[in-house]
């Protein structure tokens, strides 16, 4: 085991609370910066981009490293706009530790509630700052009382020295710390190595108050940062994990990494590729390495397969694990300036090696080709556009946002596809089961290898999970089956690779032509807190809005409402709750998966997919007559088959 020798602490925060300007506090008293910048002057050391700076918000994440004592960091800033989270979920993957910036005078806000379970996802200890505590308005035990009820019971004010009351307190968090504390162990000093413990075992969420702006509790957080954090043990084969792609100035492809094992050095090879530079980055600047070992980030050249979320073994193994938070928006590319949609799709391809939840695609409907991205929300689509337009000198703009649906299967069908153009033969015949809900598509084979050969067998389960195949009712994502093989047909001469993909797309496509399709439609969960005059209000709002809640729970001043409902509702419901509790309620939502579209009717017409025309996902079948193919529709399919 190799025992790291620096930590990678991540600060997050819902917008406004004042993360970056806590950001530049943290590095500028640690001396990691020379001067503070300020969002208001568009001087900030971490929003160094011309989109952050107009916008005075954090886009893109970036890293520094700092020193507190003998202790090594590196600090990564992250987007606190809720359309950026999916930037911001990338990071989590190599935190050790956490800043969770909470805005004293607004509370705990809804996607601080979403940060916090991701957090809890990720399994990443929580320092909580406080901040604008210096404000008009601020309620210390009030906020305190928030974080217990909202966050964990295990937040404690650590704002001052632990002495010997708040240690007998937080001694009921952990058995560590009571035994300690009975043994003698009264103050912070004493306590020091099991509070670092039940910091990292997420026992204890140390919370300091403060203004960082003002400087005010920034030293204190750095004191308990310094203090009770440990290093992780890491194996010594070598191991990484890809967080964020980006393309330097001159082009080069950066691939960042978290090292997790082992050790990783310049010109090593990992698989058919190997690392041509090893980069340290400060913000924008960077300084190269030879070696960096377990526990560290950098940025390397030289790999052009990787996408965030990859985890790199030793020889080059690529697994992947795939993100929490997912767009539910789509939206069409229009182009506007003349740019050909190939040389377009190609620009977009490159940031969506960038920002992967984009998920560019290109689709003919109504013979036309067009290009669709996936995005988190609506202010992403502007910054999208602005980002196109520096980097390749395109102007694009986008049509009407639209809800991401996915479609799936009453009931197990069974699917048929032949492929017999002359001098090529393949038959693949499939059972198509519905699945539980978020399971995705999984594919096995019941096939008999007297039937058909292993090669083919496994070539025709890597067709059907290779490609996103799409639904008859809107031509969404299929989702939630299970795909069986239960024969299959090869000719020793004729067949070749690609004869079994034609069969296995037409196979899954003419099965979902007999089947009964549901359409799926994205659902948020929510916690509505409201004053209790406004509840007769909001359970009428979640009535009209198709959704469903549970028992309320009503105190004298506030009714707190759980539930669930869909996105296409409740998409802008937030800024109604603000506006009819006068500020004082809030909403937090968060993706909940998928269930039957409540307006399925309405939404296949407005999509107006015509799947007859959607040349990519044919349901016929070709089979071949005196030396020449031809189509057989997928109606007419199951009395030409070959397989009985």
């Amino acid at each position: 085991m190799i025992t790291a020798n620096e930590n990678t602490i991540g600060i997050l925060a819902h917008v406004d609370a004042g993360k970056t300007t806590l950001t530049e506090a943290v590095l500028y008293r640690a001396g990691a910066i020379r001067r503070l910048g300020r969002v208001d002057k568009k001087d900030s050391w971490f929003d160094s981009h011309a989109l952050e700076r107009s916008r005075g918000i954090t886009i893109f994440s970036k890293q520094n490293p700092f020193t507190l004592g003998q202790k090594f960091f590196t600090l990564v800033d992250t987007p606190g706009h809720v359309d950026f989270s999916a930037e911001m979920e990338r990071t989590l993957g190599v935190l050790d530790y956490a800043v969770l910036v909470i805005d004293g005078i607004s509370g705990v806000q809804s996607h601080t509630e979403t940060i916090w379970q991701l957090l809890n996802e990720y399994k990443i200890p929580v320092f909580i700052f406080v901040n604008k505590s210096d404000r008009d308005g601020f309620d210390k035990s009030a906020v305190m009382t928030e974080l217990k009820n909202i966050l964990s019971d295990s937040c404690t004010d650590f704002s001052d020295y632990i002495e010997e009351t708040q240690a007998e307190e937080i001694s009921m968090l952990s058995e560590e710390i009571m035994e300690a504390f009975l043994g003698g162990k009264t103050d912070e000093n004493m306590l020091q190595p099991e509070i670092s413990t039940a910091v990292f075992r997420r026992e204890l969420v140390p919370c300091v108050f403060g203004s960082a702006l003002r400087g005010d509790g920034v030293d204190r957080l750095l004191e308990v940062i310094e203090n009770f954090t440990q290093y992780k043990n890491y194996p010594d084969e070598f191991e990484a994990k890809v967080y964020k792609i980006l393309h330097d100035s001159q082009g080069n492809r950066l691939s960042f990494l978290k090292i997790t094992g082992g050790s990783l050095s310049v010109k090593m090879p990992l698989g058919d590729e190997k690392i041509d530079q090893i980069r340290i980055y400060s913000g924008e600047k960077n300084e190269s390495r030879n070696e960096i070992s377990a526990g560290c980030v950098c940025a390397v050249t030289g790999l052009s397969k990787t996408v965030a979320g990859d985890i790199i073994g030793k020889n080059g193994n690529i697994s992947s694990s795939a993100p929490i938070l997912r767009p539910l928006l789509s939206a069409k590319v229009e182009i506007l300036d003349g740019t050909d949609i190939h040389t377009a799709f190609r620009n977009l391809r490159i940031l969506g090696e960038e920002l992967p939840e984009l998920s560019v695609k290109t689709f003919v409907y109504a013979g036309e080709e067009q290009i669709q991205v996936n995005i988190m929300g609506k202010i992403q689509l502007e910054i999208l556009k602005a980002l196109v337009h520096e980097r390749f000198g395109i102007e694009i703009s986008f049509g009407q946002c639209r809800i991401l649906y996915k479609e799936t299967i009453a009931a197990p069908v069974m699917g048929y596809g032949h492929y017999e153009p002359l001098r090529h033969y393949a038959e693949t015949q499939l059972r198509i089961e519905p699945s539980e809900r978020g399971s995705g598509i999984a594919a096995k084979s019941e096939c008999s290898l007297d039937f058909l050969d292993s090669n083919f067998q496994n070539l025709i389960l890597t067709h059907v999970l290779e490609k996103e195949h799409v639904g008859i009712l809107t031509g969404s994502p299929l989702t939630d089956v299970n795909i069986i093989l239960t024969a299959g047909r090869a000719h020793l001469k004729h067949t070749e690779g690609g004869d079994f993909r034609e069969a296995t797309y037409r196979a899954i496509r003419q099965g979902l032509e007999k089947a009964e399709n549901i359409l799926l439609e994205p659902y948020y969960s929510f916690t509505l807190r409201v004053p209790v005059e406004c509840f007769g209000r909001a359970v009428s709002d979640i009535q009209r809005l198709c959704g469903e809640f549970e028992a309320p729970e009503m105190t004298e001043t506030r009714a707190i409402i759980k539930g669930c409902g869909p996105v296409s509702k409740f998409m802008d419901y937030p800024e109604e709750v603000i506006a009819y509790t006068g500020g004082r309620g809030s909403i937090s939502m968060q993706e909940n998966g998928y269930r039957p579209c409540h307006n399925a009717a309405e939404v296949i017409c407005n999509i107006g997919y015509e799947k007859g025309r959607d040349l990519d996902n044919p349901s016929s079948s070709v089979f071949c007559s005196h030396g020449a193919g031809f189509e057989v529709k997928w109606y007419d399919v199951d009395q030409m088959r070959h397989i009985k």
